[in-house]
């Protein structure tokens, strides 16, 4: 974690992981402060902590609050679903801002977060990822459940890493499920959950296919890591799927224990891999 004696600023998106870093700050001596932002941010989550709640496009009134607040650093902590720019709605300053941006703003979600990050940057804040705040949220290398992929579902895997890194370099997605080499379903605008949904009508007779969820290339890792959690393995059985492949210290798992516990009772399996491993980006097995 910094060493910064200044509040911890958390501009808060949907799920549990903007209080996750809210406790961790705190519980390392640092005073946070959370902008949470209006239809995304669960009031749960963030109540116990000083917060504001404030909408997407209010983009002066967020800055101003944490300008209030002593917050020099900031985590973009929580998925939030891009608006459209007619529902946006920006004030001034976020005006302004959208203006610096740029061509950005109409881009991939990795292109949009790295010019929300430089312009931040240049408004006097730097971004730090959430996993510099808790570490161990970060997956490990290696199995994490009890049950183990096969060879057939290794080459799923290496056929999702190949799709994935594929996707991520147009940057469209983090994700997509294979099964007996066909991607079932690719991640774009509508996430894992929906995707895994869709995965769930397409799947074919025998074995169930994988979920490979990556960084993408190039992806600026202070923003939008992949992120799974205990939802994301009841969607995989329900979607018939066989395991879960993530990429190891560039995924976020939340709580890690429930996760394990239900992919075992599943017969899922979990595994953290580099997926620029000679073994995943040749597309076999090694």
């Amino acid at each position: 974690m910094s060493r910064t004696t200044t509040p911890l600023g958390i501009v808060a998106g949907g799920g549990t992981l903007p209080g996750r870093v809210a406790a961790a700050a705190r519980a390392g001596g640092r005073d946070v402060f959370i902008v949470a932002l209006d239809s995304y941010a669960d009031p749960a989550v963030v109540s116990a902590f000083p917060h504001e709640t404030i909408r997407v496009g209010a983009v002066g009134a967020a800055i101003a609050a944490l300008r209030a607040a002593g917050c020099r650093e900031l985590v973009l902590a929580g998925p939030v679903k891009r608006p459209s720019l007619l529902d946006l709605r920006p004030d001034a300053v976020g005006a302004k801002l959208l203006a610096r941006i740029g061509r950005a703003a109409f881009a991939g979600d990795d292109g949009l977060l790295a010019a929300i990050v430089r312009v931040l940057g240049e408004e006097g804040f730097t971004v730090i990822g959430a996993h510099e705040v808790i570490g161990e949220v970060l997956a490990p290398e290696g199995l994490l459940s009890t049950t183990a992929p096969d060879a057939a579902a290794l080459a799923d895997i290496a056929r999702g890493v190949a799709v994935v890194l594929a996707l991520g370099a147009a940057d469209v997605g983090q994700g997509a499920v294979v099964q007996q080499g066909i991607a079932l379903a690719v991640e774009a605008v509508e996430g894992t959950d929906a995707m895994l949904a869709r995965a769930a009508t397409l799947r074919r007779p025998g074995p169930g296919g994988v979920l490979v969820k990556l960084v993408k290339p190039g992806q600026d890792r202070r923003a939008d890591l992949p992120t799974l959690g205990v939802k994301t393995v009841q969607g995989a059985v329900e979607a018939g799927l066989r395991g879960i492949a993530f990429e190891a210290g560039g995924a976020i798992l939340m709580d890690r224990e429930a996760m394990t516990r239900a992919a075992d009772a599943a017969g899922l399996f979990l595994l953290g891999i580099d997926p620029r491993a000679a073994r995943w980006t040749e597309g076999r097995q090694s």
